[in-house]
């Protein structure tokens, strides 16, 4: 089976190309910058101008990963409508000419913030759940959704779409990554009461999840959910990673409201919200439907986090010393 893989050298797309690649598949990496890797095809920028053509000769399936991401310091305006060209425009584009070239399906990576920012206690999102999608990266996303699945229905083409929270693994940049480095730095955090819930997924589980997908006569024009299968408050993720670290951890229990208060004068209030409130995922569809449970767990995959970055420590010691 050839599969297309977009965004084949970003975070996710590195991982999913080496485990289809290990499993059998044939795989074209389909990039917007020449790589020199085998069995790549350059599309340029991902627009409702991409030729994808080329590329989609003799594909039978899509994985879909490219995606326009947050850029900081950039105009509303011009956010909205940049995030509107490459993730919905340009999805649609490939879907069409997806179609008409024979492919048989296309996985769709989305993200979970088409159904909202955050959960009540105790509540968890479904698939079934009324979209709420509050930023114009969401709404770009939700919007693709909605025209997948009017070509799936015009054309024939399975349309699988998949939800992630966070994901996180070797290799992982931004916050995850900030808190890492503080605990690997001993730095003091004022973290230590906080009882949130929040659902994240391992890379490993998600790609293992995708490829899943590839094939299985269950996931045609359906959405699913993923993570861990364990949520956790904030707390309870610093102590998890001080324990892969075999790190001590410092940990100051400050009340929440007293650290939102704290960043509101920052003007970081929405960053406060991402830290200390809920967002869990119910999976309960994506492992009946597909008989699919997350190979690996919470504590193997933030193990695979701190041991390069446990590595890259090592080596750097070792240069100080000469």
């Amino acid at each position: 089976m050839k599969i297309l893989v977009t965004g084949a050298n970003g975070f996710i797309g590195k991982g999913l190309v080496n485990l289809l690649k290990d499993s059998g598949y044939d795989v074209v990496s389909a990039v917007r910058h020449p790589t020199n890797i085998a069995g790549e095809r350059l599309v340029g920028e991902i627009d409702s101008t991409t030729d994808w053509r080329a590329a989609l000769e003799g594909v039978d399936v899509v994985v879909h990963l490219a995606a326009r991401v947050h850029v900081m310091k950039e105009e509303p305006e011009t956010t909205q409508a940049e995030f509107y060209r490459v993730n919905t425009e340009g999805t649609l584009k490939l879907a069409k000419q997806a179609a008409q070239a024979g492919v048989k399906r296309l996985i769709f990576l989305s993200t979970i913030k088409v159904n909202g920012e955050s959960t009540a206690n105790q509540i968890s999102f479904s698939p079934e759940d009324s979209p709420a999608p509050s930023d114009s990266y969401a709404r770009s996303k939700w919007e693709a959704e909605k025209g997948l699945m009017e070509i799936s229905k015009r054309h024939g083409l399975d349309v699988v779409i998949v939800r992630p929270p966070l994901v996180y693994g070797p290799g992982v940049k931004a916050n995850f990554q900030s808190l890492v480095n503080s605990i690997q730095k001993r730095i003091p955090l004022p973290l230590g009461a906080i009882h949130n819930r929040r659902s994240l997924v391992y890379l490993g589980n998600l790609i293992s999840l995708i490829k899943t997908c590839i094939d299985h006569p269950k996931a045609a024009n359906q959405t699913f959910l993923v993570s861990d299968d364990e949520d956790l408050s904030t707390t309870q993720l610093i102590k998890r990673l001080a324990k892969a670290m075999s790190r001590t951890v410092y940990l100051i229990p400050i009340p929440s409201k007293v650290i939102v208060f704290g960043f509101s004068l920052l003007g970081k209030r929405s960053f406060s919200q991402r830290l200390l409130g809920n967002l869990q995922v119910d999976i309960k569809k994506t492992k009946e439907t597909l008989g699919w449970v997350p190979p690996y767990c919470v504590d193997e995959g933030l193990s695979s986090v701190v041991g390069e970055d446990q590595t890259q420590e090592k080596v750097r010691g070792s240069a100080n010393s000469l």
